[in-house]
């Protein structure tokens, strides 16, 4: 079913006002459109090469509107308020996860979120991943070298696993750091093709943990 640009901000606009959450690639962003469509939220398929130039167009001719791939924004429909102190909760879990350091993630967040069974998932700067896309079109071989995507993970605080990572005393701190990278691999799957080596790293941690369910 297809609907008018007009009628998307309508029907939208009490749960994300004049943003516009779009989608480019309904496999691989499926983990984001089940968060979406478990909150009752509408993204629009712009697969197209020549959408980011679409989009661009009818944010100029549309004033006041704007447009954010599925995986750039966490709407504030999908998270959970939280009234509590959680400061000293948080901090631990940022700390345990920048410690990793992981590659091409600039921001590590901590973030309470409605869907409990996502321990982590990964954003990225809309602005950066437009002109990415723009220097890979136009700017010849050389020029996308000069931007990079800009990264945030963010860490779902409701989820269990979460929660027992922040509570651990660091008495297993190997095994710690094994978990606590196989749920960035499993953020980063969701988000994108692995190349070879985070291929690699990803089944050896498999491997591993498969290993340590055996022994239990």
């Amino acid at each position: 079913e297809y609907i008018t640009l007009k009628e998307y901000l309508e029907n939208n606009k009490e749960k994300h006002e004049n943003k516009v959450f779009y989608v480019t690639d309904e496999k691989q962003q499926s983990q984001y459109i089940k968060m979406f469509k478990d909150a009752d939220l509408d993204a629009l398929v712009l697969d197209c090469s020549l959408d980011n130039h679409f989009i661009s167009f009818l944010e100029a001719k549309e004033s006041g509107v704007t447009f954010a791939r599925i995986d750039s924004d966490i709407s504030d429909i999908l998270k959970e308020e939280n009234t509590e102190d959680t400061s000293d909760f948080n901090k631990k879990i940022e700390d345990t996860f920048k410690e990793l350091n992981i590659k091409d993630i600039k921001e590590v967040k901590v973030q309470g979120l409605k869907n409990l069974e996502t321990p982590a998932i990964i954003l990225v700067s809309e602005e950066s991943r437009r002109m990415l896309e723009m220097s890979k079109m136009f700017g010849g071989m050389d020029m996308p070298n000069m931007f990079s995507e800009e990264k945030t993970l963010v860490l779902n605080s409701n989820n269990p696993i979460i929660k027992k990572i922040a509570l651990n005393n660091n008495e297993n701190k190997e095994k710690l750091q094994l978990i606590s990278n196989y749920i960035v691999d499993i953020a980063l799957l969701s988000n994108k093709e692995l190349n070879a080596e985070e291929m690699n790293s990803f089944i050896d941690r498999s491997n591993k943990l498969l290993s340590m369910v055996i022994e239990l």
